[in-house]
């Protein structure tokens, strides 16, 4: 089997001396083939879009709203471009039209079209570079401040100009509004508790100034669920009590059946929900359905603003059709050719079934490796209410012996075929921040160091079952809980529960709704859990390494700690282990650094800090999951990384290039959605 490529990015040197502006014009850091397709992208740009005398030269318009075009109902595509679109770097130019079925569980997925369609002011390249996207260009001087250039007559989805008074309406009227932001700005718009100071220096270009780096901006504007610190001002006004008059308001708040002006507003202003068909979107594909449906609909956004070198506006595809069903007959309605681009509500255990379906569903399955840093990892609590599961938790000893009693190897092969990674929870082999030792540190099965340890804690007593007690006699017994009932965490707790068994530790498991699931680990009632890994294995040494310390109240290994720093102190603890104090330190030194070998060494300290502490405990990671594609469609990698951040699943390969070779029913069907 074909491995993916590697995806190690080269050096962003530049990241916090304006490199960003030197890649919108094909430089910056991403290597010689980067430098190269940059050359060449703004030669075609030039060439396409410029004229010897200035003018603007001819593009192609979509047959799909050729007709709205001919009646005046649309203008012509090279009024609905920004006047420096965006190039796309395709694999193949394609041709456009045509509509992509997906198959979805529910009506709340349409917050995947955003996902997908990954229209970011800055996105992740391949490498995992963070470069413009939407913006022109964006100048960073020593990572405190950012201006960014939007793209001089880029538009919303309807039509209007989107330009730098989305962004003050966004940072003044919303994040500066107590009742629609009771908690302020969010959290990456905060340094040391301060945000930015936001300057509009003209129609197309704002300023964010902070007086200390703000490393966490960029990776957020970029995320799978960006930071939007913009919105569609002209249509929100009309909800926002600084601009609606009061009694016309009154009428919109009742009618909506909501209890104020500010629910009414975040109710339209559901930029990453997407189920308003109503706002206005900058994604290459707009909702055309009213919610909830059975079959729900997007077109393509007249108003997008990336072309090709052929002079096609994109996206390729028309447009992109769900239809809804329940999560267990997806992969089945899926075999039975059903859905022409498809991962969502797949498992590896469904590659066979999917395999054999290839030629009769007219689709290839391919299979691209996950992100997370394992598959799934157990999360000992080490603020277990139970003061002697507390104190055994925090006792890297027994840690490190449960470790040592997982048999990865035997996990890999029976559920996975041997084709995973084994090891701890850390970063994959395509980080540039991995070394052996993370991943090995803890993880190589030996029953007898193992059991070593637990004597060596004192655990030496054995019950009739040659379970061992605790020092209160009770057997030594774990509950894992984790957030539903799923067959591939049932089988690896099965495995984990036949080796552990050997050094005396009985393992029982309890599944609970998410709700309930968080509510006991937070509050200490659970003693360990099981979920994904660190979400980020592909880590470079500019992007956050928040989840290896006590950030946050959703790490299941500390919540009370993470809740504490979350909250600055109002609630939850601090941090009693040194190790994790350590970590938390070198989170703050890593926020602080503006060098990207200090962030690399801040990173290499706090890997080696969790592998040897052993806070969680990886089984596996790099699952191949399956990705079904459509034999007519063009422009999906065959290798590929399957991640939510960085990536957002699809989004990093830029699906508005994706194009179908032949066409398919409905490809130009504008008359069937009734919505234009």
């Amino acid at each position: 089997m074909t491995q993916p490529r590697r995806c190690r990015p080269p050096p962003d040197r530049g990241l916090r001396r304006g490199s960003l502006s030197r890649l919108a014009t094909g430089e910056g850091w991403g290597g010689s083939r980067h430098r190269r397709c940059g050359a060449i992208g703004a030669a075609l740009l030039l060439v396409l879009l410029v004229a010897a005398d200035g003018a603007r030269a001819a593009l192609l318009e979509t047959p799909f709203l050729a007709k709205e075009v001919a009646a005046g109902k649309l203008p012509p595509v090279i009024q609905r471009i920004p006047r420096e679109p965006a190039l796309a770097e395709l694999e193949s130019l394609g041709k456009p039209g045509g509509d992509l079925r997906m198959l979805m569980a529910s009506a709340k997925d349409t917050r995947l079209m955003v996902v997908y369609g990954y229209a970011r002011l800055v996105a992740y390249t391949q490498a995992l570079a963070i470069v413009p996207d939407m913006l022109l260009k964006v100048d960073v001087e020593e990572g405190r401040t950012f201006t960014l250039h939007l793209r001089p007559g880029h538009k919303w989805s309807d039509g209007q100009p989107f330009t730098a008074e989305d962004f003050r309406y966004w940072f003044d009227d919303i994040a500066g509004n107590a009742e629609l932001s009771p908690t302020g700005a969010p959290l990456q718009m905060l340094v040391d508790g301060q945000p930015p100071k936001f300057e509009v220096v003209d129609e197309t270009t704002v300023r964010y100034r902070w007086s200390k780096p703000n490393p966490l901006f960029l990776p957020a504007l970029a995320g799978p669920d960006p930071l939007y610190i913009y919105a569609p001002a002209h249509y929100l006004k009309q909800f926002h009590e600084k601009y609606a008059g009061p009694a016309k308001l009154a009428d919109l708040v009742k009618d909506a059946g909501v209890r104020n002006w500010a629910a009414l507003h975040t109710k339209r202003d559901s930029q990453y929900h997407n189920d308003n068909p109503k706002l206005p979107t900058l994604d290459p594909w707009v909702l055309k359905t009213k919610l909830p449906a059975d079959r729900i609909v997007f077109e393509r956004n007249p108003y997008y603003y990336r072309v090709d070198g052929a002079g096609h506006q994109l996206p390729y595809i028309d447009r992109v059709v769900y239809s809804i069903a329940d999560s267990q007959i997806i992969p089945a309605k899926t075999g039975a050719g059903e859905s022409d681009l498809q991962a969502r509500y797949l498992r590896f255990d469904d590659y066979t079934f999917l395999k054999a379906g290839e030629a009769d569903g007219n689709y290839k399955v391919l299979l691209w490796r996950t992100g997370p840093g394992s598959q799934l990892a157990l999360y000992p609590n080490l603020n277990a209410k139970d003061e002697t599961w507390r104190k055994l938790m925090r006792d890297v000893r027994f840690r490190r012996a449960l470790s040592l009693a997982i048999d990865r190897h035997e996990i890999n092969q029976a559920l996975y075929f041997g084709l995973a990674i084994e090891g701890q929870n850390t970063v994959l082999p395509q980080s540039p921040l991995f070394r052996t030792e993370y991943r090995s540190n803890w993880a190589t099965y030996d029953l007898d160091k193992a059991n070593a340890l637990l004597d060596e804690i004192g655990l030496t007593q054995r019950g009739s079952d040659n379970a061992r007690l605790l020092p209160d006699g009770q057997p030594c017994a774990i509950t894992i809980e984790d957030s539903g009932e799923s067959s591939e965490k049932s089988d690896v707790i099965e495995l984990i529960r036949d080796s552990w068994r050997h050094i005396g530790v009985q393992l029982y498991s309890k599944p609970a709704q998410l709700t309930l699931f968080r509510r006991r680990v937070f509050s200490g009632e659970a003693m360990m859990s099981i979920d994904k890994g660190i979400e980020n294995g592909l880590a470079t040494a500019s992007m956050s390494p928040a989840e290896l310390a006590p950030t946050a109240q959703d790490q299941l290994e500390w919540p009370k700690w993470g809740e504490y720093a979350e909250t600055k102190g109002k609630s939850g603890e601090p941090p009693e282990l040194p190790a994790a104090r350590q970590l938390l330190q070198l989170y703050t030194g890593w926020l602080a650094a503006t060098e990207e070998e200090d962030q690399a060494r801040i990173w290499h300290q706090m890997l080696q800090i969790s592998s040897d502490q052993v806070f969680s405990m990886g089984t596996v990671a790099g699952v191949l999951q399956p990705v079904v594609v459509s034999a007519r469609l063009r422009n999906v990698p065959s290798d590929g990384i399957y991640n939510w951040d960085p990536g957002a699943q699809f989004g990093i390969y830029k699906p508005d290039g994706f194009w179908f070779a032949e066409p398919n029913a409905g490809s130009t069907a504008q008359a069937e959605t009734g919505q234009r």
